[in-house]
């Protein structure tokens, strides 16, 4: 077996993620000994071909790959509903959105999507095509908690021993909660707020402008910053923070719950399924957020870290691996229906 794994303008995207998703799909296929290309022009020589994006590139190469008899598997990373509420206009194209990865994903003999909620959502597209719900997966090995990590990011950003600092992963987008982030840091002086990863402001309506531009002295916008790093924020901060209004999966949850840091999320349908209140506090709205955040901080909760870490090891990228594995050659064996599931 030999997979093509498809994603136009990788360079572009790689530092978000769907950038780090592609990254764990080609993890996962190192590590089960698959042979993969990256490169279009090897279309002649696979089986598989996996499409990550939506562009035109990737529409027409779906449609070759399908006219020469080969098996396409198309990841749904995006849906109408986490691409509100992103970029400028986003909201008032979101139906045409809709319209155009509807007829991208149609191209797929099956489409994998990260959860079961971003795989509801998509049922409700009438695609008609099976949808499997597999996470994005993470590499837990390089993500666990290390003492000398955390000295590093203290050190860096010159936090004091006693410093209570929350951390913040995501593009600059209303959708991740970075409004919500920055009036937490307004309402909590006593604690360090950080947010790591970056988008050009011109992209971003102006209340996102105006938001990461703000000045407080508990408050940093780190910018985009290597895993390498990022890794050692999560060893170093005591509390990760993602306020996010909507998400298929979320992969700096596993990441944090990996490192054993507390995490807590907003409280919205995708992480009913996909991570419960066993592993993972949560909160309804910024009043919640506030109180949450306090109790956590002053140890007024229980403690989560084990249980989520258990269930960030059972999306390691290993696992993640064998279920993509099995769906490709469920694919080349025929033994797919292709009526929707």
């Amino acid at each position: 077996m030999k997979v093509l794994l498809y994603t136009e303008g990788l360079k572009a995207v790689g530092k978000s993620g769907l950038g780090k998703a592609v990254e764990h799909q080609i993890n996962a296929l190192e590590s089960n000994n698959i042979s993969y290309t990256l490169d279009r022009k090897e279309l002649d020589s696979v089986d598989i071909v996996h499409i990550n994006w939506y562009l035109l590139k990737s529409y027409f190469l779906a449609k070759k790959a399908k006219k020469e008899g080969k098996k396409v598997v198309y990841h749904a990373h995006s849906t109408e509903e986490d691409f509100k509420n992103s970029f400028l206009f986003s909201n008032q194209i979101a139906p045409i959105f809709k319209w155009w990865i509807c007829k991208c994903y149609r191209l797929g003999d099956v489409i994998i999507t990260p959860t079961e909620y971003a795989k509801k959502l998509l049922l409700n597209y009438h695609l008609n095509r099976p949808i499997y719900a597999i996470s994005n997966g993470i590499n837990t090995d390089f993500f666990e908690y290390n003492s000398k990590f955390k000295d590093e990011f203290r050190k860096k950003y010159h936090y004091k021993k006693n410093d209570k600092v929350i951390m913040g992963v995501g593009l600059y987008l209303k959708r991740k909660g970075i409004l919500d982030f920055v009036e937490l840091a307004k309402r909590l002086p006593e604690y360090q707020f950080i947010w790591f990863g970056y988008l050009d402001l011109k992209l971003v309506p102006k209340e996102i402008r105006v938001a990461v531009n703000t000045k407080l002295d508990n408050l940093i916008f780190a910018g985009y910053v290597e895993q390498e790093f990022l890794r050692k924020a999560y060893s170093g901060a005591d509390l990760y923070l993602f306020p996010t209004l909507e998400e298929t999966e979320g992969i700096p949850i596993l990441e944090a719950l990996t490192a054993k840091i507390p995490t807590l999320v907003r409280d919205i349908p995708v992480f009913e399924e996909f991570i419960t209140d066993k592993e993972v506090y949560k909160a309804k709205d910024i009043d919640e957020f506030e109180e949450k955040i306090k109790q956590i901080l002053e140890n007024k909760l229980p403690k989560l870290a084990d249980n989520g870490y258990k269930k960030a090891k059972k999306k390691d990228i290993k696992t993640v691996g064998e279920q993509l594995i099995k769906v490709y050659q469920d694919l080349i064996d025929n033994k797919i229906s292709t009526e929707e599931k």
